[in-house]
């Protein structure tokens, strides 16, 4: 009925399974003969863990990835679903954000980019600490903070470039708008008040035990003062008491058991570890370690799987034995530390910025003219391990720059590649390619394609491979890109320029490929809604174009067929009984056309009735589209 202790046996692992049974044996031999286990000694002593520095951005960044499931790049440049609009709220915004930044620009935090994580000795820490004592959730302890005294820690290294990340005005969730800026905010401020706090002490009481010629050790850990882990529980020791034991004392055994187990290798590197070996080796700085950990990713060296563990791809793993190959230092973090430590001498006056880009040119041109003069070894490689593109995909769309048909590689990420020009084209994802009726770019000459989106609601438009790579308009709407490997492009649809013939602004087109059910697509989604258009006084005409609708023989088309007519003309935004048998999708609700207006024109039958037509803009044709 007593407390039971798990024991650790002091010689630790064993890896002749011979030896470990002759241990056991012994030890179980004691328990036979009811000798039990003889308390050898009992000893006791305080321990203090210490407060964490001031939070520098390498740091925020290793915790934002292991405890807060964020990216670095995502952290600090690229943002969740919400963006500051206001210094003092947060509203919906795109997936460019900057968290940190915006938090910085917005009043909430001081300057994300530091390496320094100690506070100099000016700065203010009254002021900081009032203004968190105003906040509701951690107010009372910043607040106790102010009353114990609390000073300047010490340690800690000063860069000489800024202070150390630090909460500047006290923030809500709400205003926040929640999600990863709220996440964000609520660690730094958390982290700030630790590092002002008392150290956390805890009392270590360790007991050896012997039976059977064996000693096993028991640990136990009493928390006497929480100190920073009362604001930073994720930091907290557990508390795990050893029961009263006296040296010298007899237990019995209750049960012994060998465990048998395998060594295994070490695991792939969390984005955390990874932060910290390129701090380690000088590999970027604080401001472009989250830039070059996700270019690795976005050029698909590397994925980050569960855990946010980097793994490398065999596209990485070939790229890594081809340099190994051609020239193995560029492989080792010691070529791009030794850059980083020249720029720091050009930084602290040590060296000139002249000498310095002359010497690491020359270093480089010598290395990139050996690498081409043996790149057939990394060609030799990645063929072993990779399809080459030229002898991949089927021949579509003729380049507008050689006049021949480039090909198409359907292995996603789906793209276009010109055997000739050696030039590859992204493409959008997740739908069917075509030939778009042998039509051209009158911009650059490329035959155009046509992407179209699977099921009844699937969106299909043209486009050109090269301006939907490389959009030659700013500010051209972008669609159709999916995941990291292929970037949004520019569609015909969104095309600016005045003499594409796909351009025209609100027109309505045929879907060619929607059919039997078919389909009028708006050029132009309209993300705001036009003033109402008022037609002038006593004009009947919207200046829209007429559609000619054949029917099958036999259809059932109210109001519109008689006699056995299989023919009809008319308006979709004035005819009341065709747009009855139309509807009109937005987003993902489904609203019944209404009509109003004038009648269209049957084959041999003039339809009647005028109405008073609808208050729209007839050359956006469709209402709420």
């Amino acid at each position: 009925g007593g407390d039971r202790l798990a024991l650790e046996w002091e010689r630790g692992r064993v890896f002749d399974q011979d030896v470990a049974g002759m241990f056991l044996a012994n030890v179980k031999d004691a328990r036979a003969l009811k000798v039990g286990r003889l308390v050898v000694s009992v000893t006791s002593k305080e321990e203090r863990r210490p407060r964490p520095h001031g939070l520098n951005t390498v740091e925020l960044l290793k915790a934002a990835s292991s405890s807060l499931n964020m990216g670095p790049a995502h952290a600090m440049q690229a943002g969740g679903g919400r963006s500051m609009v206001d210094a003092g709220r947060m509203g919906d915004g795109g997936g460019d954000n900057k968290i940190a930044e915006r938090l910085y620009t917005s009043g909430y935090l001081s300057y994300p980019r530091t390496e320094s994580s100690a506070y100099p000795e000016n700065f203010d820490l009254q002021t900081a600490l009032r203004a968190q004592a105003r906040q509701p959730l951690w107010g009372q302890y910043a607040q106790a903070v102010i009353a114990a005294g609390a000073g300047l820690p010490k340690g800690g290294v000063d860069a000489g470039d800024h202070p150390p990340i630090t909460p500047v005005e006290p923030a809500t969730e709400e205003e926040l708008g929640g999600g990863d800026a709220w996440r964000l905010y609520d660690f730094c401020a958390r982290w700030f008040l630790a590092s002002v706090s008392p150290d956390c002490v805890v009392r270590k009481t360790k007991a050896v035990l012997s039976g059977g010629g064996e000693a096993f050790v028991a640990g136990g850990t009493v928390v006497l003062k929480p100190g920073f882990t009362a604001i930073m529980p994720w930091r907290a020791p557990q508390a795990e008491p050893l029961p009263v034991l006296q040296e010298g004392e007899s237990l019995p055994l209750q049960a012994v058991e060998l465990v048998q187990g395998k060594t295994s290798p070490p695991d792939y590197l969390t984005e955390a570890e990874l932060i910290e070996r390129m701090e380690k080796h000088g590999i970027g700085t604080d401001a472009s370690i989250p830039t070059h950990i996700n270019n690795i990713v976005e050029r698909n060296y590397v994925k980050v799987e569960p855990g946010r563990r980097v793994v490398p791809t065999e596209l990485g793993v070939t790229l890594i034995k081809g340099y190994q190959l051609i020239d193995g230092e560029l492989c080792k973090p010691q070529v791009r530390a030794h850059v980083e430590a020249q720029i720091n001498l050009v930084a602290q006056g040590q060296a000139k910025r002249e000498a310095v880009v002359a010497h690491t040119l020359e270093q480089f041109r010598a290395k990139f003219a050996f690498f081409v003069a043996h790149i057939s070894r990394m060609d030799a490689l990645f063929e072993a391990s990779f399809s080459p593109l030229s002898s991949s995909g089927r021949p579509m769309s003729k380049c507008g720059k050689c006049r021949r048909y480039m090909k198409f590689i359907g292995a996603r990420p789906q793209r276009l590649y010109c055997p000739t020009c050696e030039d590859v084209y992204a493409l959008p994802q997740g739908g069917q390619i075509k030939q778009y009726k042998g039509l051209t770019c009158p911009l650059d000459g490329f035959e155009l394609l046509l992407f179209s989106l699977a099921g009844q609601d699937g969106k299909t438009y043209p486009l050109c491979p090269l301006c939907f790579s490389y959009p030659p308009f700013e500010g051209a709407v972008k669609v159709g890109g999916e995941g990291a490997s292929m970037k949004p492009g520019m569609p015909c649809t969104t095309c600016l320029h005045p003499t594409c013939p796909e351009c025209q602004a609100g027109m309505l087109v045929l879907d060619p490929v929607s059919g039997p059910k078919w389909r009028l697509d708006c050029r132009q989604l309209l993300t705001s809604f036009a003033p109402p258009y008022l037609p002038p006084p006593n004009t009947l005409e919207c200046a829209s174009r007429l559609l000619q609708l054949e029917f099958r023989k036999g259809a059932s088309a109210p109001g519109l067929l008689a006699g056995g007519e299989t023919g009809y003309e008319g308006c979709v935004a004035c005819d009341e009984q065709l747009a009855a048998l139309c509807e009109v999708k937005h987003g993902r609700t489904w609203v019944n056309r209404g009509g109003g207006g004038r009648r269209g024109r049957g084959r041999g039958r003039r339809g009647r009735g005028r109405g008073r037509g609808r208050n729209i803009d007839p050359k956006m044709s469709f209402d709420q589209f």
